[in-house]
């Protein structure tokens, strides 16, 4: 399958999808989950949260994931199989926006660092809130990127780094924070917004998380970065690391509304 742009391999979910555990777990509690619910996950990757939507709902309940990538699904399939919840949940390859459901079949929605890498999320969203019941919850967790900071001296670098990163590397790379705006579009009701900051201080996870590499490259060979720019930049992060003093910061937005009645 050709990879879309923003692609990102289940090596990284995992690491990154750890990383922010209880990110997911403050979203499952937004969504008020309770045994026999029927809950959808979309962008379900490798089933980071349809194995745990799994346990909350219990074997009454159903729990289904879509993602547009054939082989996540797949791997999701088998994750679940191995961790015995393949009798209430299931995997389906499906474009966000057009999902393959019937209009009210779902008792909450929720989607996780999806919109980032979306042309359309608003489309994305308004197919999430008509495959939800009316009165169920949706629940979406997106990266703000303009928000992402490293320490550095470096700060006319850093910044267009970041640029390059939110408007070339990815799709949608100020998706979190235009969720408040989407939610009161779409009128759903009773929203909560939250503003989650991650801090870094491990710079090999940083350029792991961030895809530094990628950013890099990219401002090398498309913008006007020279290659002495990235020299002082990688200069100056590497002793940081040397010196336990790398520090970088991003917010997450979490946007929880109700399908009005």
């Amino acid at each position: 399958m050709t990879q879309l742009k923003g692609y990102v391999n289940t090596e990284y979910l995992q690491t990154v999808g750890e990383f922010i555990s209880n990110l997911k777990q403050r979203s499952y509690t937004l969504m008020q989950i309770h045994p026999g619910q029927t809950i959808l996950d979309v962008g379900c990757g490798p089933a980071s949260d349809t194995i745990q939507l799994a346990h909350l709902v219990g074997q009454v309940g159903k729990v289904f994931g879509v993602d547009h990538d054939q082989n996540m699904i797949d791997e999701a399939e088998k994750c679940a199989e191995i961790a015995g919840v393949s009798g209430w949940v299931k995997h389906k390859c499906a474009d966000s926006g057009s999902l393959p459901f019937e209009t009210n079949t779902f008792d909450a929605c929720r989607s996780e660092r999806v919109f980032q890498h979306l042309l359309d999320p608003e489309q994305t969203l308004s197919e999430m809130i008509r495959v939800t019941k009316v009165g169920g919850r949706v629940a979406v967790l997106d990266t703000d990127w303009s928000s992402f900071s490293i320490d550095t001296p470096e700060v006319d670098i850093e910044r267009r780094l970041a640029r390059v990163n939110a408007e070339r590397v990815l799709n949608n790379g100020y998706s979190g924070r235009q969720l408040y705006r989407l939610f009161k579009r779409q009128e759903l009701t009773d929203i909560t917004i939250e503003i989650h900051p991650l801090v870094v201080t491990d710079y090999t996870f940083a350029r792991q998380c961030a895809v530094l590499d990628e950013i890099e490259y990219i401002a090398l060979t498309e913008y006007s970065f020279t290659d002495q720019e990235i020299q002082r930049w990688h200069t100056y992060l590497e002793q940081a690391d040397v010196s336990g003093t790398f520090f970088g910061s991003i917010n997450q937005v979490m946007a929880v509304g109700r399908k009005p009645r």
